[in-house]
C-alpha cells in the first residue's frame, strides 16, 4: 500500500474514536502490551514526558517541545487529533511538513505489521502510538513529549515511565467513558502517575486535589502544583486567555527537568520557547486570528471549561456584531454548553464533516431553545462563506465548537 492506501486503510478499516466515537474505545490496555512487545518495546528506549488533561495538554505539550527545541534538544512530539494531516500527529523538531513523520514511514510500518495488526484487532489510536514510538526509537530523539489521547490510566500512551508526568486540569468530558463527576475524573487521569516519578498538577478544585494527592502518595511520587508555586509569566505567541494556566504548568515542568540535570534549559531557552510555540511547532487552532477585517478568531475548545474562557474572551473584544460559525459532535452534552453562548449573536449551525458529527438541524433546534438563533448551513464552508459575506468590517466572527469544524477552515 502506498501513504493514501495506508490512511485509508487505517481510518476505515479500525475503530477509530475521531470518527466512530463510543466504538473505538477499548477499557484496558492488555492491547497496547502486546503491541510494544511486538514492536521489541522501543518506548523503553526514549526519554519522555507524558501530558494529560481535559483541557490544554496540546498547547502545554507544544510549549514544552519549543522550548526543548530552543534548548537545543532533539524533540518528538506526539499529539492528536490532527486537523489536517495525520501525520501531524507524530513530529520531530519541526513546525510544518518538514519536521512531520515521513509518507514512507507511516507506510513502511503499517505494510510491514499489517498482519499482526489484524489478527490483534488493534484500534487506529493503538497503531498510531506504537507508530510514534517506535519512529521516536529510531529516529533516537533527546526526550519526547507523549499527549494523552482520552483519559490517562487506559490510554494507550500509559505504557510509558516518563521523567516527569502532568496533567493540566479536570473538566466534564468525555463523561461515558471516564465518568460523570470530577472526582472519577481525576482518578482516570491521575492513572498516568507512576512509582517515584515526579507529577506537575495545573489547574485543581478540592475534589480534584483530594485524588491526586492521594495517587501521588499511593506510588510515593513528589507532587507540585504549578498555579500555587509559579509566578513568572513570559509573553507567548499563543494568546488565549487560557494559556496563562498552561504556561505556569509548562513552567514547573521544566523546572523539574532541570532539578534532574538530565536536561539544561535556561530562562532564555524558557521566554524564546513560549514566544516561538507556532514557529517551532505548527500548533494551530487555538485563539487563532484568521481575518482582520472583519476579524476572523477560530478556537479547538470543545467542552464546557474551554467554551467558558474562550466565550469570555470573545465579549472582550472591540465588534459591531457577532457572528457565530458553530459544529459539534453527536455526543456532545447540548445542555451544558449551549447555556454559554451569547444570544446576541447571528449562528451559522453546521454539522463537521466526520461521522461523529451532529446533523445541524438538530444542532438548530436545541439552541432555539437557549435563545440562539441563525441558520443551517449545508457544510462548514458553506457556513463560512455566509458569514463573511454578511459580515461588515467591524464585525467579529468566531468559528468553533469542534475540533474539526476549526480543521474544515485551516
Amino acid at each position: 500500500m502506498d501513504y493514501q492506501e495506508t490512511i485509508n486503510w487505517m481510518f476505515n478499516q479500525l475503530p477509530m474514536y475521531q470518527l466512530q466515537g463510543a466504538s473505538a474505545y477499548k477499557k484496558d490496555l492488555t492491547n497496547t502490551h502486546l503491541l510494544i512487545d511486538h514492536l521489541d518495546n522501543p518506548q523503553e528506549k526514549i526519554k519522555c514526558i507524558h501530558v494529560a488533561g481535559t483541557n490544554g495538554k496540546g498547547s502545554t505539550s507544544h510549549m514544552l517541545a519549543s522550548i526543548l527545541q530552543e534548548a537545543g534538544y532533539k524533540v518528538g512530539l506526539y499529539t492528536s487529533p490532527h486537523l489536517k494531516d495525520f501525520r501531524e500527529r507524530i513530529k520531530i523538531n519541526g513546525p510544518d511538513a518538514s519536521g512531520e513523520i515521513s509518507e514512507e514511514f507511516v507506510s513502511d510500518f503499517i505494510n510491514k505489521h499489517k498482519a499482526f495488526f489484524e489478527a490483534n484487532d488493534m484500534s487506529f489510536f493503538e497503531m498510531t502510538v506504537g507508530l510514534a514510538f517506535d519512529y521516536f526509537a529510531k529516529e533516537k530523539v533527546d526526550i519526547a513529549i507523549i499527549e494523552v489521547g482520552m483519559g490517562g490510566r487506559l490510554d494507550a500512551t500509559n505504557i510509558i515511565m516518563p521523567l516527569v508526568s502532568v496533567i493540566t486540569n479536570i473538566g466534564l468530558d468525555h463523561t461515558p467513558f471516564l465518568g460523570n463527576t470530577l472526582d472519577a475524573i481525576a482518578f482516570e487521569k491521575a492513572g498516568i502517575i507512576k512509582p517515584i516519578i515526579p507529577v506537575v498538577i495545573g489547574e485543581y478544585t478540592p475534589e480534584t486535589k483530594v485524588v491526586f494527592l492521594a495517587k501521588a502518595k499511593e506510588c510515593h511520587s513528589e507532587i507540585y502544583f504549578a498555579s500555587d508555586l509559579i509566578s513568572e509569566n513570559y509573553p507567548s505567541d499563543l494568546i488565549g486567555d487560557y494559556q496563562m494556566h498552561n504556561k505556569k504548568t509548562v513552567l514547573q515542568t521544566i523546572a523539574i527537568l532541570n532539578e534532574q540535570k538530565e536536561f539544561k534549559i535556561t530562562t532564555e531557552n524558557i521566554k524564546s520557547g513560549l514566544l516561538h510555540v507556532v514557529k517551532n511547532t505548527g500548533l494551530q487552532g487555538r485563539w487563532q486570528q484568521l481575518g482582520k477585517f472583519p476579524k476572523v478568531i477560530c478556537d479547538t475548545a470543545h467542552n464546557k471549561n474551554g467554551l467558558e474562557i474562550v466565550l469570555k474572551q470573545i465579549q472582550k473584544e472591540e465588534f459591531d456584531d457577532l457572528h457565530i460559525i458553530l459544529g459539534v459532535v453527536n455526543d456532545k452534552d447540548l445542555d451544558e454548553i449551549l447555556p454559554l453562548f451569547p444570544k446576541n449573536a447571528l449562528y451559522y449551525f453546521c454539522k463537521p464533516n466526520i461521522p461523529r458529527g451532529l446533523e445541524a438541524s438538530i444542532l438548530e433546534k436545541k439552541a432555539i431553545i437557549f435563545g440562539l438563533k441563525g441558520e443551517v448551513y449545508n457544510s462548514v464552508t458553506a457556513a463560512y462563506q455566509k458569514a463573511k459575506q454578511n459580515a461588515a468590517k467591524s464585525d467579529l466572527i468566531f468559528i468553533g465548537g469542534s475540533t474539526f469544524v476549526v480543521a474544515e477552515i485551516l
